[in-house]
């Protein structure tokens, strides 16, 4: 069910004064919804055919009962049902029998969202089933306390809640209308009986400046007040000879029509031409009422002026409000005691169906809950101040999404410059304030990864292996070429990938970096690719992928090896076609970025078990380059370890001048399997121990029995699992950042979550805490 349709229906059963036609409308237009298969409405009413009613011996109380009053809908092709018809095993329903009678009784919703042949709460799962009924939605109809009777939707798509609070909004309205048609229908019996004793009265009648004319049925007229036979041009000596039809022109009555007046009914009120008896055209109102045994009563405005001058108003503001609506803005007028009195379309579809209420209250409940003091506060200074006042907020939508807005308040004055009222404007400004926030976010992401890398300000290091590398990122920096990295877990293999960007025509673009095992499988595509609005669940708004970031730039796939296959397929579009699309569009979007790919795995093995594409792999391995272990180029040991002292003491606020040589010659002699990483939390934990100028690693950490494939010692390892959970209980668990716990540790992100998933760490635990 949408939200619209229901409130446009509910505006059309507003204008009905029968309760007839209020059903017959509600129903109709209910079975009008997207899959609402019958709509059907049962009204308390007194027991009427109790002797002969169907539901006779399962009814306990014969004084009333649910009574169907309304049913529409639209049975399959095969059926043969007329679901208009009124009658049936179901025109009456005894109060607590079956679901209907249940709500009726209890005033208690019922909602069966899917499955509803499934359901205790179908008396006829066969004939649900046959006709593809899904679910239903019962509501009672209650005003002013008291259950008037039951709405009824049977569809052939499953409901959500969200469907069934617009139902329950839409049945208290039309619940409200159901009594006001009532009511009315009750004023016009009253009014029947004021107009019979009318006739006593007939001195005031003819002091009446209202024409006042007694018919016969057959349109003759028996009398008729001063004022009429003014209105008529007529004497009282013509009026044996006239007839209301002498007041319609020939063509009005062409074709055998009868007059207005002649039409069986009641109380009967319309506007129509009338003709005087010198041929002279005027616009008229007619209020006919019966007055006695085939005689009827009509009263007669002249409304020709106000017809005249309700045109030229009626089209000057269809005009404007046709303009206001278009409007892409919200506009709204208050009273001058900051009463609401109108809102535009753009506004009323934006909020939803609100009831109306004070100012106050309404910004109570629409305005975010940070800018809602700040925006009634100014407002109520510049409204003592007979000022005009503007703030950014953010207002909450129907669906509860919140959206900034620029909201502006100006006073409207009179000829003697005294405030009348307060017209407002609310201009939404989200794809602006968006960008803002995108490019603080794109700030904050440019220092966190400064952070982040500043531990690689340069490349410390003068081993062959080391150089060898160097010059061959220099060779392909040049070039647009796609790179792959390959090399063990810490050899630095972003920093070779920043080291190629930065020396490249791209180094003033982007350089976007992405951690492929670091977002779950089925996001990495809306993550590199993007994603449109309502693409999957939780996909409220359009987002910008990785790529569309890294236009004219880099982007480093870090982990390459782990995208899933489907995402395989999609990179290799891009780096052959040098297009993609976003998740949920057909849209094809050029990119023209350069691809720098990273893995420390085995990528022909992983081609041979069939989890890597080899077309993909012969696409990003244009330019090879291989980074050696730190157990290769032991020559750059004490330059790193020299490096990490003076990061890490200055961070500390330490001074530490001396290093020990066994210690040196411990760091050397270790294998590191986790590199240049692993070297670094080594120096950063012996430099945070540290309580004097000399530094010195402790024994304990390392094995004198290590081998260089195998892991790090227990000790050492339970030592770095006990720092790391305490950072991760310090920051809630929160890794990336400048308050996460990477940078608490000093660490990349991305190296921090290796050694979470190493050390079978649970992040989530600390989320809480």
């Amino acid at each position: 069910m949408q939200a619209e349709p229901l409130l446009s229906l509910a505006v059309a059963v507003a204008g009905q004064r029968a309760v007839q036609d209020v059903v017959d409308s509600i129903v109709r237009g209910m079975a009008a919804q997207p899959g609402v298969a019958l709509a059907r409405i049962w009204l308390i009413l007194p027991g009427d055919i109790c002797d002969t009613c169907l539901r006779k011996e399962e009814c306990a109380d014969h004084t009333r009962c649910l009574q169907l009053v309304a049913s529409a809908g639209a049975p399959q092709a095969a059926s043969v049902e007329d679901w208009s018809s009124l009658q049936g095993q179901f025109r009456r329903i005894p109060l607590g029998h079956r679901k209907v009678g249940e709500i009726g009784l209890t005033g208690r919703p019922i909602l069966i969202r899917d499955d509803a042949a499934g359901s205790e709460w179908i008396g006829e799962p066969e004939w649900a089933r046959s006709e593809g009924i899904r679910a239903f939605a019962g509501y009672p109809l209650t005003a002013r306390g008291k259950v008037l009777g039951v709405l009824a939707v049977f569809s052939r798509e499953a409901l959500s809640e969200q469907d069934f609070a617009w139902l329950k909004i839409f049945a208290d309205l039309a619940a409200v209308e159901l009594l006001n048609a009532r009511a009315f229908e009750k004023l016009e019996r009253s009014e029947d009986q004021l107009r019979e004793s009318a006739t006593k009265y007939q001195s005031l009648v003819d002091l009446s400046p209202i024409a006042i004319l007694l018919l016969k049925s057959d349109g003759q007229i028996l009398s008729a007040n001063p004022a009429g036979l003014s209105l008529m041009g007529c004497t009282l000596a013509d009026l044996s000879q006239m007839s209301i039809r002498d007041t319609y022109s020939s063509d009005d009555l062409a074709s055998g029509q009868r007059p207005l007046e002649q039409v069986a009914g009641s109380i009967f009120r319309f506007e129509r031409p009338f003709y005087r008896k010198d041929g002279t055209r005027l616009e008229v109102e007619v209020l006919l009422s019966p007055m006695f045994e085939g005689g009827r009563q009509a009263v007669i405005h002249d409304i020709s002026e106000r017809k005249r001058a309700q045109e030229v108003l009626q089209g000057h503001a269809q005009q404007l409000q046709q303009v206001i609506d278009l409007a892409p803005i919200h506009m709204f007028i208050w009273e001058r005691d900051a009463s609401m009195s109108y809102g535009n379309r753009s506004s009323l579809e934006y909020f939803g169906p609100i009831p109306l209420m004070p100012p106050n209250d309404f910004l109570d409940l629409v305005t975010h809950a940070e800018d809602v003091e700040k925006l009634k506060s100014g407002i109520k200074e510049a409204m003592s101040r007979g000022e005009s006042f503007q703030m950014e907020a953010r207002m909450r939508r129907f669906d509860g999404q919140y959206r900034w807005f620029l909201y502006q308040l100006v006073p409207l004055r009179d000829q003697k410059e005294k405030i009348v009222r307060w017209c407002g404007v609310r201009t939404d400004i989200q794809d602006r304030k968006q960008a803002q926030e995108r490019d603080q976010r794109e700030n904050l992401a440019l220092r966190e990864e400064i952070e982040r890398v500043s531990m690689f300000e340069s490349i410390v290091g003068t081993s062959p292996a080391l150089q060898a590398v160097l010059a061959r990122v220099a060779k392909v920096a040049r070039s647009d070429a796609t790179v792959l990295i390959t090399g063990e877990t810490g050899t630095g293999k972003e920093l070779i990938a920043r080291a190629i960007h930065k020396r490249s025509p791209r180094a003033d673009r982007a350089f976007v970096s992405v951690n492929c095992t670091a977002i779950p499988r089925d996001l990495i595509a809306s993550e590199l690719f993007g994603h449109e609005k309502g693409a999957f669940t939780g996909a409220l708004q359009r987002r910008m992928g990785r790529f569309e970031l890294a236009e004219g730039g880099s982007i480093f796939l870090d982990e390459i090896g782990e995208l899933p296959p489907e995402t395989q397929i999609a990179l290799l579009r891009v780096l052959q076609e040098r297009e993609f699309q976003r998740v949920g569009s057909n849209l094809s979007i050029r990119a023209d970025v350069r691809v720098i790919a990273a893995t420390h795995r085995d990528l022909p093995a992983a081609i041979a078990a069939g989890t890597f594409r080899s077309d993909l792999f012969y696409r990003i391995n244009v330019f090879p380059i291989e980074l050696p272990p730190l157990r290769d180029r032991p020559e750059d040991i004490r330059l790193l370890v020299e490096y990490f002292i003076d990061r890490y003491a200055s961070k500390a606020g330490k001074t530490i001048r001396k290093i020990d040589k066994k210690s040196l010659d411990r760091l050397q002699a270790y294998p590191w399997p986790g590199n240049i990483r692993e070297l670094q939390n080594v120096v950063e934990r012996s430099v945070i121990l540290c309580e004097d100028e000399y530094f010195s690693v402790d024994e304990s950490w390392f094995s004198a029995e290590r081998s260089p494939s195998r892991p790090l010692p227990y000790e050492m390892d339970a030592q770095e699992k006990e720092f790391i959970e305490s950072a991760l209980a310090e920051c809630k668990g929160r890794i990336s950042g400048p308050s996460g716990a990477a940078a608490k540790l000093g660490m990349p992100p991305s190296t921090l979550d290796s050694k979470i998933k190493a050390l079978k760490i649970n992040k989530r635990r600390f989320q809480n805490t």
